[in-house]
């Protein structure tokens, strides 16, 4: 634990010393990043607020908090909460969990900035929502990144930008799935939670580790983004391994906007992955392709459509189809649902997987959002028929 104490300690040290107020964690920031998390309502230009909640009743904190806003230093803490009840005729066919984040940008210089995300992920039960699937005896997701895992340090990157916003660099402790394959609802933390319908459940993306991302405007709405990052990383131990075992996962991405503040709102994108093989983890070598097409209607639709394809399907699944629709309230509300169909490496069945969503805001510092999931012919274990699993997810944020 010596290293978080060593990095708590210098982060607390910027939110005192300040710094540029201009730099921001933009180009290669998704809806799941921490750049996203520190602003609140969905990237709305006026968003209608049903209260002030926490706000309110700490106004002292979160005046403090603005006043390091001002001087370049960007921070919250959050909590969130998950529980999920299914229908399986299983030993454990419930699960709840929770985690607690400390995250933050510090815009050190004009152009430079440091991203940082300390969490603690823990289950209530014994099994983890992310793996209620899994104790089952089948291949299904449905509480991505609620797991048991405890302690991890997920992001600790320097972004560098152009003056001119042209391009934009990331180097040290990276998730790519901040920026690989994504859209509008990719967040597990304010959208959909079954990974069908978050990060391309085709894609062996590795872990949080260290990494290099890279992004470049080809054009005014024409961008390419690139990432090459430890396929072996483990945020529980974050260290430089990766210069010993030298595998590692590498990405390619191309995409078409309708203007650069609107990237991850209207898109359209191919992607290209490769991970090494290494005998010592069990894992094959694996590559693969993803495709995506999501673009906002009258500024509160989303409706989308997602593929990918892997050739060994060293991932989650082998192939997958998604579509759906997302819905966006002026009082930050969000909705949404999906369908997706996909097929498995060690099964010759597919699956059938729907999930409905409805997040209401009480306020963006304070979130309740109620889920259904339907898994048809649930991948390795048909036995279980369709497996219902209902969910209730909080978020507060101070």
């Amino acid at each position: 634990m010596t290293i978080y104490k060593y990095i708590l300690m210098g982060l607390m040290s910027a939110a005192a010393f300040g710094g540029y107020a201009k730099a921001q964690s933009g180009g290669l920031s998704g809806p799941s990043s921490v750049a996203a998390d520190l602003q609140p309502g969905d990237g709305l230009t006026d968003p209608q607020l049903r209260s002030d909640f926490p706000r309110n009743v700490a106004p002292g904190w979160f005046a403090w908090k603005d006043g390091l806003a001002e001087s370049g230093f960007k921070f919250n803490f959050d909590y969130l909460a998950l529980g999920q009840w299914s229908n399986m005729d299983v030993a454990e066919d419930s699960a709840a969990g929770g985690m607690f984040r400390f995250y933050g940008n510090w815009a050190a210089t004009e152009n430079g900035s440091l991203t940082f995300k300390l969490e603690h992920r823990h289950a209530y039960t014994d099994v983890a929502p992310q793996n209620l699937g899994f104790a089952a005896g089948a291949t299904f997701m449905p509480g991505t990144a609620f797991n048991d895992n405890g302690t991890l340090l997920t992001n600790l990157f320097w972004t560098q930008r152009a003056p001119e916003g042209g391009w934009s660099i990331q180097a040290g402790q990276i998730d790519v799935t901040d920026f690989l394959d994504i859209y509008g609802a990719v967040s597990p933390y304010s959208a959909f939670q079954n990974l069908s319908f978050n990060t391309n459940p085709t894609i062996n993306a590795p872990n949080p580790g260290l990494g290099l991302a890279g992004g470049v405007w080809l054009g005014d709405t024409v961008y390419a983004v690139g990432s090459v990052a430890d396929a072996n990383a483990d945020p529980s131990d974050p260290g430089f391994d990766v210069f010993d075992h030298g595998k590692l996962f590498k990405s390619l991405e191309v995409g078409l906007t309708s203007a650069r503040d609107r990237i991850y709102f209207d898109n359209v994108h191919l992607a290209l992955w490769h991970i090494d093989g290494d005998a010592n983890k069990a894992r094959a070598e694996d590559y693969g392709a993803s495709f995506s097409a999501a673009w906002f209607v009258d500024n509160k639709w989303l409706p989308f459509v997602r593929a990918g394809v892997a050739d060994k399907g060293t991932g989650l699944y082998k192939r997958s189809l998604s579509t759906g629709l997302a819905y966006y309230g002026r009082n930050t509300d969000a909705a949404g649902l999906g369908l997706n169909w996909a097929e498995s490496a060690t099964s010759t069945q597919t699956q059938f997987t729907a999930e409905l969503f409805y997040r209401f805001s009480i306020s963006p510092g304070l979130q309740i959002t109620p889920s259904i999931q339907v898994i048809d012919n649930p991948l390795d274990n048909s036995g279980l028929g369709t497996v219902t699993v209902l969910g209730l997810r909080t978020r507060l944020v101070f």
